[in-house]
């Protein structure tokens, strides 16, 4: 999201936000940088992905490309950090983000690697294409204006049959001591990242998703194990996961 995001922000975009997420580009794809944390749970939200991608479309479960032939959007994709990976399972990605110098990192990393990633600095709402297979927006809608209107622009992207996929905290006095108490102080998350009165609790998520014609087909918790890190949990205090799709009537 971007410090020159007054020539492209408009709609769900929080210009303040924009700003914040575009400072930490030049150090999205370092482990150990501003984003450490993000690092930490990809390979988790990965894992949850595939397997909603699996079941949504069997028959591939043992396929490196499970998406090839298919069409993903990836909204407030920061530097790629998912992009990549779905690019990989075979997907014809397009990633937006708020912050023009998350999408240059975006590009400087994806291209030595042969990815070829439609990355753009463009609102959702402005986006002209419809009809993906799947839409993922991690860690995204917490940091938006209007949560409703976001929701909205999302399912409108969605093909009929496709799959949607988000993931962001829920608001319990635990995450507001994981994520920003011990996380932004001692944690790694860079000071400033979250406001914990902009959390979505799973109910109030559900409810803008079924607002939107969408219905929740899936979910999990995002927890962690000591000796293992970041899992996914039945518990979602913390932060979860949510499959949707267009609610069939």
């Amino acid at each position: 999201m971007a410090s020159n995001a007054s020539a492209t922000t408009t709609g769900t975009i929080d210009p303040r936000e924009a700003a914040h997420f575009g400072a930490m580009a030049a150090q999205w794809w370092d482990p150990d940088g501003s984003s450490a944390m993000l690092h930490k749970l990809n390979p988790v939200r990965l894992r949850y992905i595939r397997e909603a991608i699996d079941c949504r479309w069997p028959g591939k479960d043992s396929s490196f490309q499970p998406l090839e032939g298919r069409r993903a959007l990836d909204v407030g994709c920061g530097a790629g950090l998912l992009a990549e990976p779905l690019a990989r399972m075979g997907a014809a990605v397009t990633a937006l983000d708020a912050a023009e110098e998350n999408i240059a990192a975006a590009k400087v990393h994806a291209q030595p690697q042969g990815l070829s990633i439609d990355y753009r600095a463009t609102p959702v709402e402005q986006l002209a294409e419809d009809g993906f297979d799947l839409v993922t927006s991690m860690e995204v809608i917490e940091h938006v204006a209007d949560p409703a209107a976001f929701v909205a622009a999302l399912a409108d992207k969605l093909a009929p049959e496709g799959l949607m996929i988000l993931s962001t905290p829920n608001r319990t006095p635990l995450s507001r001591a994981a994520m920003i108490s011990i996380g932004e102080s001692v944690g790694g998350i860079p000071k400033g990242t979250h406001d914990w009165n902009r959390f979505i609790t799973p109910d109030e998520l559900t409810a803008l998703l079924e607002d939107a014609g969408l219905e929740v087909i899936g979910s999990s918790g995002l927890g962690f194990d000591p000796r293992k890190g970041f899992v996914l949990s039945t518990n979602k205090a913390i932060n979860y996961l949510l499959t949707v799709r267009h609610r069939r009537e």
